[in-house]
């Protein structure tokens, strides 16, 4: 049990900024995944944990409709 060690000395707030930072970003590229049919990277994103980093590849390098960091100011008010 000493390789899981190192991760007890990690803070908890750490770990639960992580957890808020991936779940963010897993949740917005599933939803885009879903949303354009894209049946393999939704299975792919939804078992595979990478913090984010594969969901924000996806959203900015490989949907159909490349998201942009402006859509990501969700509380501003378009009108």
């Amino acid at each position: 049990m000493t390789g899981l060690y190192g991760l007890t000395q990690i803070p908890p707030v750490i770990l639960f900024v992580l957890f808020l930072w991936s779940l963010l970003w897993k949740g917005i590229a599933l939803w885009k995944a879903s949303r354009n049919e894209q049946r393999n990277w939704f299975i792919v994103m939804l078992v595979v944990n990478t913090i984010g980093i594969l969901e924000i590849t996806y959203l900015f390098f490989f949907v159909k409709k490349k998201m942009k960091f402006s859509e990501l100011k969700f509380w501003e008010s378009k009108q």
